[in-house]
């Protein structure tokens, strides 16, 4: 039997593998040459439900925005059917919390209101929604992702570390996961729908509807306008570990109407006519 690999590049290509059988194969297929590392989780039922009962609603409020904050971590869990967000509301009910988790039920409620608005027609999760509006057509992003964001390894160190991150746990902080968007679509102009898909097929708790619809609130084609960040957004809300010098993360350095003439000089073109 023989394997093909596909990649976000749109190249298809052979596959050679060691095994004695079309089983063996495949498992060397799914495991070559990828460096996974522990995800941030243990699985099963009892997990989920004490990571509910040990949430500090209160901390999640103030910190969930910080990637060393107090997240919930439940997104895993919510996504493989070990914890409904029903059952989540019932214990936030019982214990009269709805006050404190109130920041909490917000972010649950957009999960809904996506997964609603993707049943609605499903056809449309991967059209845009409207046209971008950064001053440049849809036909001027690539479909195609960079090798150097494949690889991880980009002129942009801390957006080295959110893929590496992504790729060897299946994880990465909501901020982080926005953050990474913004420079595929705007800093590499790479279409939402391609970026979208290649962070999808890491995520372990990988929802269509949420990655999608987050992915267009970037891009523009969601929203009023596009997202974009800077070196200093970054240090305001990184934890540990990253490396945010300047000389590391030049791209990034800048005020915001600074990086948006760079990013999007059509746009400062238009509304200066």
């Amino acid at each position: 039997m023989q394997f093909f690999e596909l990649s976000v590049t749109g190249k298809i290509d052979k596959v050679r593998l060691n095994g004695r059988s079309s089983q063996e194969k495949f498992l060397d297929w799914i495991l070559e040459d990828t460096p996974f590392e522990p995800a941030p989780f243990n699985g099963g039922f009892d997990e989920a439900q004490r990571r509910l009962k040990n949430l500090n609603w209160q901390a999640y409020g103030k910190t969930r925005n910080h990637m060393d904050g107090a997240v919930s971590h439940l997104s895993p869990y919510i996504e493989h059917g070990l914890i409904e967000p029903h059952a989540i509301l019932g214990f936030i009910d019982t214990n009269d919390d709805r006050i404190h988790a109130y920041h909490f039920l917000q972010q649950l409620s957009w999960r809904d209101f996506f997964q609603k608005k993707y049943q609605e027609d499903p056809k449309l999760i991967w059209q845009d929604m409207e046209p971008y509006k950064t001053g440049f057509r849809a036909s001027e992003y690539s479909d195609k992702m960079p090798q150097d964001i494949l690889l991880g390894k980009t002129n942009v160190a801390v957006i080295n570390q959110f893929i590496r991150t992504l790729q060897t746990t299946g994880y990465l902080h909501n901020h982080a996961r926005l953050y990474l968007a913004s420079y595929v679509v705007h800093w590499r102009r790479v279409k939402w729908q391609t970026g979208a898909k290649w962070m999808l097929s890491y995520l372990i708790d990988g929802n269509l509807a949420s990655n999608n619809y987050s992915w267009q609130w970037v891009a523009s084609t969601g929203s009023s306008k596009p997202y974009i960040f800077n070196l200093d957004n970054v240090k305001k809300f990184a934890g540990e570990g990253l490396n945010l010098s300047g000389a590391d993360n030049y791209p990034l350095v800048g005020s915001y109407d600074e990086l948006k003439k760079r990013l999007f000089p059509h746009l400062q073109e238009r509304i200066a006519v």
